[in-house]
């Protein structure tokens, strides 16, 4: 694989296009407007998978509820499930509780700033490291995100196919604005949105693209359904879920079984309730 290498005046050429953009079309999101590592963490694990608009409301009823890691580890399951509800996915809330728990344990309510540490934490790989990393300490590290894939197949890959993530990544580290990489990765972000309006979206271009399955009928909405029953109805039969959710009970206790192992619910005396 033969790695693309930039000049100098490439990167600056690069650079003054992405800030020309930023500068005259920056987004604003709460969660751009602190450096607080507990509330950048927040966002970061809400925006996994889930759009920016769903996200903007959720993560301040999410911060007013429970503002540090402190408050989050101390908070039940099922309070934190809650405030999930219409964010989706909802093994991100539970990896975002207990890590929590574990910063509180184990790095004395600080979330650490080196990325190997970050990585090993719950919820939190390479990309999500990456992202704290600049946003909450303004270190810079180089990782790729959709909008981050999208400028740079853009930008330098416009006649290839199958364009993967290991070339696209020196390309991001080289044109890193070290000097702010908070602001950098912002503004990056806010063009790749920019392209997901205007062009045809590069990223059908890369080797990691995947359509995502339909949600209607699906496990993962089946999933959903009975999560969000149990919040309200607290401890419900097999048969009481099923006709709740318009699942087959066959069908239903598969899911239930999976929710057990997974650390979601628990089952007492033949009622199913959150854990």
């Amino acid at each position: 694989m033969e790695e693309r290498i930039l000049t100098t005046k490439e990167i600056k050429t690069f650079q003054r296009q992405i800030y020309r953009y930023y500068k005259l079309h920056r987004r604003d999101f709460p969660w751009r407007r602190t450096t607080n590592s507990y509330n950048i963490l927040v966002s970061e694990i809400m925006l996994q998978q889930t759009q920016v608009e769903r996200v903007h409301d959720k993560y301040l009823e999410f911060i007013k509820a429970l503002p540090d890691f402190d408050a989050l580890a101390r908070a039940s399951q099922k309070d934190v499930l809650v405030m999930w509800q219409g964010l989706g996915y909802n093994r991100r809330a539970l990896a975002l509780k207990k890590l929590a728990e574990d910063i509180v344990s184990q790095y004395d309510g600080r979330l650490p700033n080196d990325a190997q540490t970050l990585s090993s934490l719950s919820g939190i790989g390479k990309t999500t490291a990456g992202a704290i990393l600049a946003f909450a300490f303004n270190i810079p590290s180089a990782f790729i995100e959709t909008n981050i894939r999208r400028v740079f197949i853009h930008e330098f890959f416009s006649e290839e196919e199958e364009v993967k993530d290991a070339k696209i990544l020196p390309l991001v580290e080289a044109t890193i604005d070290r000097k702010n990489p908070r602001e950098w990765y912002w503004a990056l972000m806010d063009y790749g949105s920019m392209l997901k309006r205007e062009v045809e979206n590069p990223n059908r271009r890369s080797a990691h693209f995947t359509r995502q399955s339909s949600f209607e009928g699906s496990d993962r909405r089946i999933r959903g359904l009975v999560i969000k029953t149990l919040l309200k109805d607290n401890a419900l039969t097999a048969e009481t879920l099923s006709e709740a959710t318009s699942v087959s009970c066959d069908h239903l206790i598969q899911i239930l079984a999976v929710l057990m192992d997974e650390g979601f619910i628990c089952q007492e005396n033949g009622l199913y309730k959150i854990a």
